[in-house]
């Protein structure tokens, strides 16, 4: 039996690994720290992305590890497939095979599609789950619950390849596309 291929490089959305404090001040997703640690064991080239410029992505980005590299997109907006392309031409990637961008954020993962990489959506992480948000906070479990069913099936209707709820299930999620890729899938 194969062993399954490692994902060639990945790349986060910013805001996907990052949620606000109460105070405002961003914090680690659940399962961020975890999931990069894990993946910079394994020597997969990670790097986040986001349209924020420097000075706002490098403060939101110190509660990230030092090595995590970062790339803030300039010039053609997402859903333009530029801001992927430099970011794999930032980390040396030879390859797009078995390269994947992870992002709740729809315009990155159109970008990432665009880009011809493997898409993992974050549902939690997308616009219409704003965890941070008065609006989130005032719904039940159960209306949490169909906001997070709703922008499942709006991330899948993208054409993404996966969606899962947080980073914690990357693992699983990224098992799966390396099985598709054994398969000669592609995306």
């Amino acid at each position: 039996m194969h062993e399954a291929p490692a994902p060639t490089a990945v790349l986060f959305g910013l805001r996907g690994c990052l949620v606000q404090a109460a105070k405002g001040s961003p914090l680690p997703a659940p399962g961020a720290l975890d999931t990069l640690a894990s993946l910079h064991a394994q020597q997969v080239p990670c790097i986040w992305l986001d349209e924020l410029d420097s000075e706002h992505s490098t403060a939101l980005t110190a509660v990230l590890p030092s090595w995590l590299p970062g790339h803030a997109a300039n010039g053609s907006p997402w859903p333009s497939p530029n801001a992927c392309w430099q970011a794999l031409m930032s980390l040396s990637s030879a390859r797009l095979d078995g390269c994947v961008l992870v992002s709740g954020e729809p315009r990155l993962l159109q970008a990432g599609l665009n880009a011809g990489l493997w898409t993992v959506g974050l549902a939690t992480c997308s616009p219409s789950c704003d965890q941070t948000s008065n609006r989130w906070q005032a719904m039940s479990v159960q209306e949490q619950e169909l906001a997070r069913g709703k922008s499942t099936l709006e991330l899948f209707g993208l054409g993404v390849h996966s969606v899962i709820d947080h980073l914690e299930a990357l693992d699983t999620c990224l098992a799966d596309i390396a099985h598709r890729r054994r398969k000669g899938e592609k995306p």
